[in-house]
């Protein structure tokens, strides 16, 4: 999920925002404890028929939209008054529950009659204040959370990041790897998001299981990949060390983890990553989009050291100035864009028998036609 926001934080137009001023976060480590005994574990599916989905008119949010759809279920969606993606909403028959997520009667009214929550909403940039963040990302887990205790919902599906695992290079990371901060607001908000969730798992038997997906790619992405796209026809991205991992998720593969662990009781009480099976440097991705667009491939590198110092040489000077504009670049963004992470989806496959559908050749394949076919300027974000 963050490597969507750092990408366009760093190939994109800034957007206009204050400068984040969070306070640290320490160290916590979380346990996936269900609240069945282990002789009292339910083990029959059960299916879900009315679904409420925040963040429905976002790229994860309207897949996920569809699907329950295609499953024949009555899909409500939390819609801030306004969102321009409502209109297409409504062309899908979707029942709108229209609601400010840090609202909590909104928030309450909206989870009437509803026994399934697939809460995506979520602030996802490196450049935003810090009083955003805990407006909408921890907030709106706190509302979310105790509305969905409170009308005892079946299922609590929480859409975090692979982010919470922290930066460890030295293994390979699983969902027993402790939520290590950042200090940085995109991944310590959700952090903070999900101890609210697993506190109501173990104080109000909210049914939540956690989602931890990577790099989320697929048609429909109207900011990360064409923005990308679009760097590289104009020849502004370059790279600061060589070899970075990233671990591609096609949106259809997210979603059938989605739609499976919305259902099945074993999930609850657990968390799970989700990729695609295997992971790709991100200069062959970046260079299989330059094929796509029949453009060269970027080749440029710079050291790492020299891209974070003016990363914070970047975030000091925009501080000290009170500019209100996105720097060039941001310590989040040098990261997330020149680290070789290495995660595992072992526990999904063995646990829940699930296993990516699509395969990342066959998901890249779909998402470059798809890309052809964009007017990358009008998608750039301005």
């Amino acid at each position: 999920m963050g490597w969507a926001s750092c990408f366009r934080a760093f190939t994109t137009k800034r957007r206009k925002s204050s400068i984040p001023s969070y306070s640290s976060i320490s160290r916590i480590t979380c346990t996936h404890k269900s609240p069945f005994p282990d002789n009292a574990m339910p083990t029959r599916k059960l299916a879900s028929k009315n679904v409420l989905i925040t963040g429905a008119t976002g790229f994860i949010g309207g897949h996920l939209v569809r699907a329950n759809l295609k499953k024949k279920k009555h899909v409500r969606a939390f819609v801030l008054p306004g969102d321009p993606g409502e209109a297409a909403l409504k062309k899908l028959g979707v029942d709108i529950a229209y609601g400010d997520i840090s609202d909590y009667e909104s928030v309450k009214k909206a989870l009437k009659g509803i026994d399934t929550v697939f809460h995506c909403a979520a602030v996802v940039t490196d450049w935003a204040p810090w009083s955003l963040f805990e407006k909408v990302t921890i907030r709106g887990t706190e509302n979310i959370c105790r509305a969905a205790a409170q009308a005892k919902v079946r299922r609590f599906v929480d859409m975090s990041t692979n982010d919470v695992f922290g930066v460890d290079e030295s293994a390979v990371m699983d969902e027993t790897f402790p939520l290590r901060p950042w200090k940085e607001p995109y991944p310590d908000a959700k952090i903070e998001a999900e101890k609210i969730s697993w506190r109501y798992h173990r104080e109000h038997g909210l049914p939540v299981t956690m989602v931890y997906p990577c790099w989320v790619y697929g048609e429909g992405d109207l900011t990360f990949v064409p923005s990308l796209a679009d760097a590289i026809v104009k020849r502004d991205l370059i790279f600061w060390r060589k070899d970075v991992l990233v671990w591609p998720t096609y949106i259809e593969n997210l979603v059938d983890l989605l739609l499976l662990i919305s259902e099945d009781p074993r999930a609850v009480g657990n968390g799970y990553l989700v990729h695609d099976g295997e992971s790709v440097t991100l200069q062959e991705f970046c260079a299989g989009i330059a094929d796509t667009l029949g453009v060269k491939p970027i080749t440029t590198h710079i050291p790492y050291f020299l891209a974070y110092a003016a990363g914070i040489a970047m975030e000091g000077l925009w501080k000290l100035m009170k500019k209100k504009t996105r720097p060039l670049l941001t310590t989040y963004t040098v990261i997330n864009l020149g680290s070789r992470f290495r995660f595992t989806i072992g526990k999904a496959e063995k646990e829940l028998g699930w296993k990516p559908r699509v395969s990342y050749k066959e998901g890249f394949t779909r998402t470059m036609q798809w890309l052809k076919a964009l007017d990358l300027e009008s998608l750039t974000l301005k």
